[in-house]
């Protein structure tokens, strides 16, 4: 799951409180740092407490599916296949 705030100080408590990882989240095709969502990636953790938080921070919740880019949240981007380390050979 993924918690996203916009106040850095606001994601640094909650992943404080609930042992996530605080990162600057990114928007699809935005390189820049400017007006993103700080994201708090968090494992396993209790729903009703992490409700609580949100409300208390406005902050909003995405789940991250794992399966590549994750939108707004930049979460997981998945590593791209390796290159062949030769040329490519035809058969003639």
């Amino acid at each position: 799951m993924i918690a996203c705030f916009w106040e850095r100080e606001d994601a640094a408590a909650v992943a404080e409180r609930l042992g996530g990882v605080v990162r600057r989240g990114r928007f699809h095709g935005e390189d820049d740092d400017e007006d993103h969502p700080w994201v708090v990636t968090l494992t396993e953790v209790d729903r009703g407490a992490l409700d609580e938080l949100l409300d208390e921070y406005d902050g909003w919740l995405e789940v991250d599916d794992g399966a590549g880019e994750a939108g707004a949240t930049g979460a997981a981007i998945a590593d791209p296949p390796a290159l062949p380390s030769e040329p490519r050979r035809f058969k003639r």
